[in-house]
């Protein structure tokens, strides 16, 4: 029997029990789509926080509280403050360092107009916190040092804060209140684009004296972000950093840091390695679906032989040879498979034109090649067991078969 006789033979075998052969073909569409879907949701994760670090600038260094590795022998941890801050803005202690913008962060409510928000980032910081943080206004302009030296309760804010407590309204000259305590819009930032779980553009910045006053007190800062001379003086700035808050601190052993020091290049690497650890469980998760669709695969197949035992039993009689029988019923569950995860293939290529819980998932297009191979070889697998029992009928037991 030729290759298109035994396709044939296949094809009529799966259309003669249609629904069966549908169910199982959707056992394998989803398991071939979940595979696609999930790792284009872990590829468009990845991606999204990558492109908010390097937005952040690449001479950029962001100073936190906190033992610097698992390591450290820091028995104490002391919290950063403006002295900290005023000490890294020295440029005897500091040559490399071109500004020093210390931070206070807290969440408040916003309303204007009867219309009320949740922002879910109020920074309280300096002028040379825009400049570090790459945030370019396209409204209005920033506060200055003077309104940080006055206290003056004044606000930039990101396009997400401005479109829902402003809705179409020019927020810039208006005036919102903000925790209790009335701002006036001085600025609105450029919209840089959402990473996922976070809104990197539901934020309102205001002078540091006025948002500690209002909200935090003058306690200790959250962080103190630093911008170094150029990019390429990231590496000395760090170590300049480091050692004028040790002196600061008053530390002198190097592993008992009480903060850290992070560039773009370390938080780009260890996001790397989180992400890729991520999406490598959510294939693995993925790829148990095609596990249960192969099951599904060799449990149909078999009943499919038992159906069809006397069929097998008087094709033998005739002179088939086992190779023809062989041949049918793996192409039958190859076909089952094939069908199947091609269905699959679609679905996931059309799935993640849509956001998933705020992200956009990136195809990887080899994960759209090799679930539909592992598809294919999963039929061929899972489909070998039943052809082999069909092929290995006896024709007369066969034939006796009710």
């Amino acid at each position: 029997m030729n290759p298109l006789e035994t396709l044939r033979f296949a094809v009529a075998g799966l259309a003669a029990n249609k629904v069966r052969s549908s169910l199982t073909m959707l056992g394998v569409l989803i398991g071939v789509a979940a595979v696609i879907l999930l790792l284009a949701v872990g590829n468009g994760s990845s991606q999204a926080v990558k492109n908010s670090i390097e937005k952040l600038g690449t001479n950029s260094l962001t100073i936190s509280s906190g033992s610097s590795s698992s390591t450290s022998t820091a028995t104490t941890i002391k919290p950063l403050t403006l002295d900290d801050a005023k000490a890294l803005a020295d440029p005897k202690q500091a040559p490399d360092v071109k500004s020093v913008a210390p931070e206070v962060t807290t969440s408040q409510t916003a309303i204007y107009n009867g219309t009320s928000h949740t922002v879910s980032q109020v920074v309280g910081t300096y002028p040379a916190y825009f400049e570090a943080s790459n945030s370019k206004v396209v409204k209005g302009d920033y506060f200055s040092n003077d309104d940080v030296l006055n206290s003056r309760k004044v606000a930039v804010i990101g396009s997400t804060t401005a479109t829902d407590v402003f809705g179409t309204t020019d927020p810039v000259g208006k005036t919102m209140v903000l925790g209790g305590t009335p701002f006036t819009i001085v600025g609105e930032l450029a919209t840089k684009g959402g990473s996922g779980f976070q809104d990197p553009d539901d934020v309102v910045i205001a002078p540091l004296p006025t948002v500690q006053n209002a909200f935090s007190g003058f306690g200790s800062l959250n962080q103190i972000l630093v911008e170094a001379v150029s990019a390429g003086a990231t590496t000395p700035a760090q170590s300049e950093i480091t050692t004028a808050l040790m002196g600061q601190h008053g530390i002198t052993d190097a592993n008992a840091l009480d903060f850290r020091v992070s560039s773009q290049t370390s938080l780009l690497t260890t996001q790397a390695s989180t992400t890729s650890t991520f999406t490598v469980l959510l294939g693995a998760v993925a790829a148990i679906s095609l596990l249960v669709g192969g099951i599904g695969i060799t449990n149909i197949m078999l009943v499919t032989v038992t159906e069809r035992t006397r069929e097998i039993g008087i094709r033998k009689a005739i002179g088939a040879p086992k190779g023809v029988i062989l041949g049918q019923f793996l192409t039958e569950s190859t076909l089952l498979s094939l069908i199947g995860g091609g269905l699959g293939v679609a679905v996931g290529v059309l799935g993640s034109r849509f956001s998933i819980v705020g992200i956009k998932p990136v195809i990887i297009p080899a994960s759209v090649y090799g679930a539909l191979a592992i598809a294919v070889a999963i039929g061929l697998f899972f489909g070998s067991y039943p052809a082999n029992r069909a092929a290995s009928l006896r024709p007369i037991e066969a034939l006796r078969h009710e």
